[in-house]
């Protein structure tokens, strides 16, 4: 009985420390990087795919969210498909937003056959919202992406495990503009329609120790969404 404890005791330590290992991986690696610049890996066992296009109500586009599917790993996304067959869906679409991990987008007009893509960069796509409230008003329709751009903790991929930036594009596609600064990971973010603002704060790793927490700075940013550069500004409201 004491020899089956002691197993149980160490499997849930083991458990445990993988666990805590896992939440404690770092955003940001501040190792010199090498001489060779490293292009982030390409996992050969898992091909490109598309869902089917999504059309956000009263836009003049469809979008095809692209992403990876595995035959030996299934989805995190279920489609509802059997334990023996491949799950192909890769996002998932609720009213106004498109989540899952993508990695990039298509777009085609509505009137028109061709296809083009959002970005010939790596990315991982977290989120792609539409601000329907404020097309309604000002007739400008833009998305919002939350994404991941570069390998901001140095291990060669492109993943929710890097700093989560905020982009901005029309319904097109066009347009497509990092909004937040380099190196500062986005909290959040939110649409005041009655100024026609989008306001979103982000954190800056001031300790330089690989993570975000309260011993780190936050920012605070709005970007005029009808201006023609969207540019942000950062505003002060604490010390």
């Amino acid at each position: 009985m004491k020899v089956v404890l002691n197993i149980v005791l160490a499997s849930v330590c083991g458990l445990l420390f993988s666990c805590k290992k896992e939440t404690e991986t770092p955003k940001v690696s501040y190792e010199a990087p090498s001489t060779a610049v490293e292009k982030p890996k390409v996992d050969t066992s898992k091909v490109e795919i598309a869902d089917l296009p999504i059309q956000f109500q009263g836009t003049p586009y469809l979008l095809f969210p692209m992403g990876e599917v595995s035959a030996s790993d299934r989805s995190k996304y279920d489609s509802g498909s059997s334990s023996n067959q491949l799950n192909t869906k890769i996002s998932n679409y609720s009213e106004n937003e498109i989540t899952g991990y993508l990695r990039n987008v298509k777009f085609q007009e509505v009137k028109s056959d061709s296809l083009h893509a959002l970005t010939d960069k790596p990315v991982m796509i977290q989120s792609i919202s539409y601000l329907k409230s404020q097309a309604d008003k000002t007739k400008q329709q833009t998305l919002v992406y939350l994404l991941a751009d570069a390998d901001t903790n140095k291990d060669n991929l492109i993943d929710t495990n890097d700093i989560q930036t905020l982009y901005l594009s029309d319904v097109s596609g066009g347009r497509f503009t990092k909004v937040s600064a380099d190196f500062q990971e986005v909290i959040d973010w939110k649409v005041i329609d009655s100024k026609n603002r989008l306001y979103f704060r982000t954190i800056d790793d001031t300790n330089k120790d690989g993570a975000f927490d309260r011993n780190d700075r936050v920012h605070y940013f709005y970007l005029d969404l009808m201006a023609k550069d969207w540019q942000s500004v950062e505003y002060q409201l604490t010390k």
